[in-house]
């Protein structure tokens, strides 16, 4: 399998997954048009997508979805708490949605999807499993804390693409009012440098890449979240791969646009 990160971070996020004949989408963020542009750019042929899953219900994570469904003629796969959010917000769509719950493994095309619950101020957040054949990679990029289901998860897959959106310090010096930096800390907020640092030490006996997603422009940098991510790796840092995922990743810094396993 092949991961491209389209777009990671509070503009928008989108992530390609490629198998041996299809590909799913992972969150629109980005409006179709400037998805389309991005597939393309990263050599991706649309017309194999097979599925678009989506984690939650905001902006930068759905803008795209209703008319990129519909444009590709895929369906849409998400929990019920986020398709009732997206029609509060957007009315009823035309494009073909299921419904996916928490546990429950579902086949799109040859690969075989299992969301699980994130921890996000979001009705009805997750992240998703995906395997093809012998390979598996796990996408958990909006949440405040890592429960033990989503290790479980995420110590079952060979990749993963994990948040790592802020660093303390930063948030707490930062430009942001007191109860954004609430929201930000909080167990349904967004997770820091050093919780993911720590998830990928427990990690680090399963996985042999990962991927840090979803930085935050203001309160963090490329550097440290990378520094704490090989901090937390210790003597496994030589034998995991880690790479930043960028807000727009570009042919300059290759290894920011996604692995391949």
């Amino acid at each position: 399998m092949e991961l491209t990160v389209l777009a990671s971070g509070s503009k928008g996020n989108c992530t390609c997954l490629r198998g041996e004949r299809g590909a799913l989408l992972i969150d629109v963020g980005l409006s179709a048009r400037e998805t389309l542009r991005r597939l393309a750019n990263a050599g991706e042929d649309a017309s194999t997508i097979e599925g678009i899953l989506v984690t939650h219900e905001h902006i930068d994570h759905i803008k795209g979805v209703d008319v990129l469904a519909r444009r590709l003629k895929v369906p849409v796969y998400a929990t019920a708490g986020t398709l009732e959010v997206f029609y509060e917000k957007y009315g009823p769509t035309s494009a073909e949605v299921r419904r996916c719950r928490y546990g429950e493994s579902f086949s799109v095309g040859d690969f075989k999807v299992e969301p699980f619950a994130a921890s996000h101020d979001a009705r009805e957040p997750c992240g998703f499993s995906v395997t093809e054949g012998d390979l598996r990679v796990g996408c958990c990029t909006d949440t405040g804390t890592v429960t033990a289901t989503m290790f479980d998860r995420l110590a079952s897959c060979d990749a993963v693409l994990l948040e790592s959106n802020h660093c303390p310090q930063m948030l707490e010096n930062g430009p942001y009012p007191a109860f954004l930096k609430s929201r930000i800390r909080s167990s349904r907020g967004h997770l820091s440098n050093p919780d993911a640092a720590r998830c990928l030490q427990r990690l680090a006996d399963h996985i042999h890449v990962a991927m840090l997603a979803h930085l935050s422009e203001i309160n963090n940098t490329q550097e440290r979240a990378l520094l704490s991510a090989l901090e937390g790796l210790g003597f496994y840092s030589d034998q995991v791969a880690v790479t930043v995922a960028e807000q727009n990743p570009g042919p300059e810094h290759p290894e920011s646009c996604g692995f391949r396993l």
